[in-house]
């Protein structure tokens, strides 16, 4: 039987006390680890020392910051994988900010190298939960539904003008996972596991407000929904079918 292979971690922090620290703790507690102090680093390390499993990224960087990196990482080939934010900021409007900009969860410094372990491992249990046509390549690069199309690409909506409507991360986030399951019924507990990442006092009323944001974007009716309707007692279904396009 062939042994599991540990899971892979890349560390940006230009911190060298930090680096060291966290790789010497993920390693005891075995994880294979890559740690580097910037953004031309961490290029550098995904080409050669990947893939990775989860990157654990600062936000305060020198050259290029934390949140252009995620933003890069997002719209490149690396879209899938987990990213686990530090940041020294404890203004919520920051920790929110690395959130939209496609983060899937956030410490804030300082912090324990126990509690960094326990949101690791979390963050990877949940992306591992998602199905398996989230982490894979998108075979298309627009899908449709109703009178929208969603560019996969540069993650925004288009209606039937031509018009192009901006989404957050996190619209975009849990519209993909409607368009992923449509006409299939998703508790709150699946999408906020499948959209956001973390159970933090943040979020506790989030997918409410998120489903809110995005039927204001389509466009769509609250009282009256053309395509995301509340089930009763049970969550939220994306009734419309759902097309692939090239």
């Amino acid at each position: 039987m062939t042994p599991k292979t540990s899971d892979h971690i890349l560390i940006v922090d230009d911190d060298r006390e930090i680096r060291e620290l966290l790789t010497t703790y993920l390693v005891k507690n075995g994880l294979r680890v890559v740690a580097v102090p910037t953004g031309r680093h961490m290029r550098a390390a995904l080409e050669e020392s990947g893939p990775f499993d989860l990157i654990i990224l600062d936000l305060m960087l020198p050259g290029e910051d934390g949140l252009t990196l995620c933003r890069d990482l997002r719209t490149g080939k690396y879209k899938s994988t987990p990213i686990l934010m530090l940041t020294a900021r404890s203004e919520e409007a920051d920790r929110i900010l690395g959130l939209e900009m496609g983060a899937d969860d956030y410490l804030a410094k300082p912090f324990s190298a126990r509690e960094l372990l326990a949101r690791l491992r979390a963050v990877m249990r949940r992306t591992r939960m998602l199905p398996p046509n989230m982490n894979a390549a998108e075979p298309a690069q627009k899908l449709a539904f109703g009178e929208w199309e969603v560019d996969t690409v540069a993650r925004h909506l288009i209606d039937e003008s031509g018009v192009m409507v901006a989404l957050s991360g996190a619209e975009y986030r849990l519209l993909r996972v409607f368009l992923d399951h449509p006409q299939k019924v998703l508790s709150r507990d699946q999408l906020l596991s499948l959209t956001q990442g973390r159970e933090a006092e943040l979020f506790e009323r989030s997918i409410d407000l998120l489903v809110s944001r995005l039927r204001q974007r389509l466009r769509d009716d609250a009282r009256e929904p053309r395509y995301i309707k509340t089930v009763r007692s049970e969550g939220y279904v994306l009734a419309s079918s759902v097309e692939a396009k090239d």
